[in-house]
C-alpha cells in the first residue's frame, strides 16, 4: 500500500471552504487507531483545530502592532473617559467620544482566549470609528484565570457592560437608540452572547441592541468543551448551555455580520458558517464575511480600517442603506 503524502495544516485550508473541515480531519486522523471526539477528528485534531498558533506564526508580531498603533491614536484622541459598570476593578470601559452630540456607539469587546486583552489595547480600532462620527466604547472584563476557570462570569459582564451604556450613553453624548457591539476570537463568541440577550432580564426593549460583529468566535462550545482548551476553561453543562449562542436564536432581534479569516483553523472556519447558516435557517438577517488571505489574528486589523474587510462591513451597518457612503 503507498503511503500517503504529508500534508500540512497551512496546505489544508487551500480546499474549498466547504471542504475544509471534513478534509483537514480525515487527513489528520487517517491511519489512527483513536477514538473520533467530534466530527471526524480524534483528539489531536480537534486540540489542533482550536489552536490557533498552529495555523498563524506572527501573534506576536499582531500584538506589537496593536500596542503601537494603539499608543499612536491616543495622542491624536487624547485620553479615553473611563467609566465603571460594575463594582470590580476590572469592569471598566474605555469610551473614545465621537465630536458630535447624539452620536452612534459601537461597543467593542476584545479577544485573548478569555483570559488576556484589555480596553487599553483597542485604541487602534477607535480612531476611525470616532472619525466617522461613532462613538467606541472597549470593555474590559474578567479573564477566565481570575474565575476558577468559568466563562459564566465573562458573560455576565460583558452582558451588564451594554447595559450600562445603553443606561448612560448620554452622559458622554451617545444615541442609546443606535447601540451596535463588535468583537474578535473571545470577543467574538462575548458579543454574540450579547446579542442572544433576553434584555428584559435587565428592564431593557429587545432591540436594545441594533446591530452586531461576530468575528472569529465560538457559537457552540461543546467541541470547545472537549478541546485542549478545556485545561483552562471549565465549560461545565450550564455554561455550555447558556453560553452557546446557537443555542439561543430566538433570542436575536438584531442584523448580524459573522465573520472570519480564509487562513484560520477548520474550526473556527465551520463555527463561523454554521453560526451564519443557522441564522439564516432560522430567518435572521445575516451577513458573513470572509476575510481572503487573514489569519486569526490579523483579520482583527480590517477592523480599524474604513475599506477593510470587517471595517467596511461595520461601517455600512451603522450607516444603514441610506447613509453608506456618509457620516454616521
Amino acid at each position: 500500500m503507498s503511503s500517503m503524502p504529508k500534508t500540512t495544516r497551512r496546505a489544508l485550508l487551500g480546499v474549498g471552504a466547504g471542504a475544509v473541515v471534513m478534509t483537514a480531519s480525515r487527513v489528520m486522523a487517517q491511519g489512527s487507531s483513536n477514538p473520533r471526539v467530534w466530527l471526524d477528528m480524534d483528539q489531536a485534531a480537534l486540540d489542533a483545530a482550536y489552536d490557533n498558533q498552529a495555523y498563524a506564526k506572527n501573534p506576536p508580531a499582531v500584538g506589537k502592532r496593536s500596542k503601537f498603533y494603539s499608543d499612536a491614536a491616543r495622542t491624536r484622541l487624547g485620553e479615553p473617559q473611563r467609566f465603571a459598570y460594575g463594582p470590580t476593578a476590572i469592569e471598566g470601559v474605555d469610551v473614545y467620544r465621537a465630536k458630535r452630540k447624539n452620536a452612534p456607539i459601537l461597543v467593542y469587546i476584545h479577544g485573548g482566549g478569555w483570559r488576556s486583552g484589555s480596553a487599553r489595547n483597542d485604541a487602534f480600532i477607535a480612531e476611525m470609528y470616532v472619525d466617522a462620527g461613532i462613538t467606541f466604547v472597549a470593555v474590559d472584563y474578567v479573564g477566565v484565570n481570575d474565575t476558577g476557570g468559568s466563562l459564566l462570569p465573562l458573560g455576565q459582564q460583558v452582558r451588564k457592560a451594554v447595559a450600562w451604556v445603553h443606561a448612560n450613553a448620554r452622559r458622554f453624548d451617545g444615541d442609546p437608540d443606535r447601540l451596535y457591539v463588535a468583537g474578535h476570537s473571545a470577543g467574538g463568541h462575548l458579543s454574540a452572547v450579547v446579542l442572544t440577550t433576553d434584555w428584559s432580564t435587565f428592564g431593557l426593549p429587545a432591540d436594545t441592541v441594533k446591530g452586531g460583529l461576530t468575528a472569529s468566535g465560538m457559537y457552540d462550545l461543546r467541541p470547545v468543551r472537549l478541546s485542549s482548551r478545556s485545561r483552562y476553561v471549565q465549560i461545565d453543562d450550564e455554561a455550555e448551555r447558556t453560553l452557546s449562542p446557537l443555542r439561543h436564536l430566538d433570542k436575536l432581534t438584531t442584523p448580524v455580520i459573522v465573520a472570519y479569516g480564509s487562513e484560520e483553523t477548520p474550526e473556527f472556519q465551520r463555527q463561523g458558517r454554521d453560526f451564519a447558516a443557522a441564522l439564516k435557517s432560522a430567518g435572521k438577517p445575516v451577513e458573513l464575511v470572509v476575510g481572503e488571505g487573514y489569519n486569526h489574528f490579523e483579520l482583527n486589523e480590517t477592523l480599524a480600517n474604513p475599506y477593510g474587510a470587517l471595517g467596511r462591513a461595520v461601517l455600512a451597518q451603522i450607516r444603514g442603506p441610506e447613509g453608506r457612503r456618509g457620516s454616521a
